[in-house]
């Protein structure tokens, strides 16, 4: 087999494709999910704290320079972007349970069927 024709057998594979769309998707909620922090929630916590602007908290130490303030920002918004991932999974978990809940309706049974349920019950019977 040709490595073309073998790499492209790969690439074509089920798990690939949908494993590319969730990096695209991905990346756009990531996008939104930012977004969300730096525009929405983090002016909001600002004002909570007094407007204390995280991004500027730094230390000397010597000649180093600490800058806590970013780590405590990063800190932030990975907990927020977590707690939006886990509301996200929570609510597509309720709607799979919900469609696994529906009870499945059954067919009605074909002529054939319903008589050879009857020839069952008759043999049962003897």
């Amino acid at each position: 087999m040709g490595f073309i024709k073998e790499f492209r057998e790969f690439a074509m594979k089920g798990n690939v494709m949908d494993m590319a769309v969730g990096v695209i998707i991905g990346g756009a909620f990531g996008k939104i999910v930012s977004s969300l922090v730096e525009d929405v929630l983090m002016p909001i916590i600002g004002m909570v704290t007094g407007g204390v602007d995280f991004n500027g908290l730094v230390a000397k130490v010597g000649d180093a320079t600490i800058k806590y303030g970013t780590f405590i920002q990063n800190v932030f918004d990975f907990l927020i972007i977590a707690f939006c991932i886990f509301l996200m999974i929570k609510a597509m978990n309720k709607l799979k349970k919900k469609e696994k809940e529906e009870p499945a309706v059954a067919p009605e049974p074909s002529a054939e069927e319903k008589l050879l349920g009857e020839i069952r019950d008759l043999l049962k019977n003897k």
